[in-house]
């Protein structure tokens, strides 16, 4: 947690190899999210699909994608994250070629659907390999600060070229671009990425398999659609499943790792930094469109510029962190995020407001990646190789359950308001402090321990030997005593 004076990185060729293609592949699993958002009422209009039924577009993804993410990073500890990856990355080439396809409303919706299967099974393979194949430290930061440079990017570029691909071509060629990427990727893949440390744990936990995946299905369902009867129903089903883990004799996730302060408070901040800044981007996109008139285009491009932020922090966070310390770097790209915002309730209905908007996206991106690639790497360190699918499915799994929180959660606050921009603004509000007060309290959190405080990041297979120590060191005593 301390600092730590700054390393210089040396890759081999076959680590920057490994580093592209799963840098690459991460690229596009985050350009496939985004792609589609500005192509809605053409694939309404080409599909017949109404347009009350056009959020389902994004939910039919975000469903498998949220509720899968942490089952399929534990499972990749268990029968192999090469097998994983490869087997998520087929499965969208399939789902792509489905929806690009489609002719009604049902094969694209199952292609959504399967869509959001093959990133549950492949982001979380391909980050914890990417952990895995690079020790902790300086060349783990500077990979996930190149990973969390390329995800944004890939968002920013989604919606760039979805406007572009829909004014120039059709919203099928929106499906059909993952292709040749995806066949790219499994040609060269099998031959770099090998396998890395399996559990011990020999079987999956199915009933905190089955009781978890609910959970997250049904909260992300309520979230989405408002639905307070299905929220308690996820509340149950997330209660049952830690009561589960408790007794469970090889859990899906050991109780322990969830005490540890790296994995609890770096999840925390990324649940924030994910949950304000997309929905944020959500709110400008219709402020975009709706009180400046801008074209689904020309709002790509009011996002692509502060997008070039992105790619300076992915690649500046690393060093940083080795500088200063994952805790101050994660507090302080939150609370960059979180101030940023601000200028953004200054803006009115005259374009000039593009003058705000465009800086403070800018330094707010900053801010943004730099807490996602610190998030990152606290959530994932001091945890064992054969661990790290677990650990980089919590994180993902953050990502995806904040991501479809956020914009339903300050959507919801806007409409309190009888002005579009009125409600807006109270939104905005809301945003910068829930992200500063989460910046606040993850700092708190992750507060160096005194060394004579209980470990809490202590496993029980590390308690159970330091108390089989203990015994064996008294029994001794007594031996020779007597």
């Amino acid at each position: 947690m301390s600092a730590i004076p700054p390393a210089r990185v040396r890759l081999t060729t076959r680590e920057r190899m490994i580093l592209f293609v799963l840098l690459g592949a991460g690229f596009m699993l985050a350009v496939d999210f985004s792609i589609l958002n500005v192509a809605f009422p053409d694939i309404g209009a080409g599909i017949g699909l109404s347009r009350d039924a056009l959020p389902w577009i994004t939910t039919a993804y975000m469903l498998p994608a949220a509720g899968f993410t942490l089952v399929f990073g534990r499972l990749g500890d268990l029968v192999g994250r090469r097998r994983l990856f490869l087997g998520g990355i087929s499965l969208l080439v399939a789902a792509s070629l489905l929806g690009g396809f489609a002719t009604g409303p049902a094969p694209l919706l199952t292609a959504r659907v399967l869509q959001g299967f093959a990133t549950a099974m492949a982001t979380p393979a391909a980050l914890s390999l990417l952990t895995s194949t690079f020790t902790e430290g300086a060349a783990r930061d500077r990979a996930l600060g190149l990973n969390g440079a390329l995800l944004s990017g890939g968002f920013t570029v989604g919606a760039m070229a979805g406007g572009s691909l829909v004014s120039l071509l059709s919203w099928r060629a929106a499906f059909f671009i993952n292709v040749p990427v995806a066949v790219l990727i499994l040609a060269v893949a099998p031959a770099l990425l090998v396998e890395g440390a399996r559990s011990g744990q020999v079987r999956l936990d199915l009933p905190g398999a089955v009781t978890v995946t609910g959970g997250l299905l049904a909260g992300t369902y309520a979230v989405i659609e408002r639905s307070w009867a299905v929220g308690a129903v996820a509340m149950v089903l997330l209660a049952v499943f830690f009561a589960v883990e408790r007794r469970a004799p090889a859990p899906l996730v050991p109780i322990p790792v969830l005490r540890r302060p790296t994995v609890r408070w770096g999840n925390a901040g990324g649940f924030v930094a994910f949950t304000m800044e997309p929905a944020m981007i959500f709110l400008m996109t219709l402020y975009l469109q709706g009180t400046l008139h801008l074209s689904p285009l020309a709002t790509g491009f009011v996002f692509g510029v502060p997008g070039l932020a992105s790619i300076g922090a992915g690649v500046a966070a690393g060093r940083f962190i080795g500088r200063h310390g994952v805790r101050r770097v994660l507090v302080a790209g939150l609370a960059v995020q979180g101030l940023a915002t601000l200028p953004l309730l200054l803006t009115g209905g005259s374009r000039w407001a593009l003058a705000i908007l465009v800086p403070a996206l800018f330094v707010g991106f900053f801010g943004h990646v730099s807490a996602i690639v610190a998030y990152t790497v606290t959530g994932t360190s001091g945890l064992p190789d054969a661990e790290q699918g677990l650990a980089t499915g919590l994180t993902l799994m953050t990502q995806q359950v904040a991501i479809t929180s956020g914009i339903p959660i300050l959507s919801a606050v806007a409409a309190t308001r009888s002005g579009e921009l009125a409600g807006t603004h109270l939104a905005l509000a809301v945003d910068v402090v829930v992200t500063l007060g989460g910046a606040a309290l993850v700092w708190v959190g992750l507060r160096p321990r005194t060394p004579a405080a209980p470990d809490p990041a202590a496993t029980e297979a590390e308690m159970e030997h330091r108390i089989g120590a203990a015994f064996t060191n008294t029994s001794g005593a007594a031996a020779t005593l007597s």
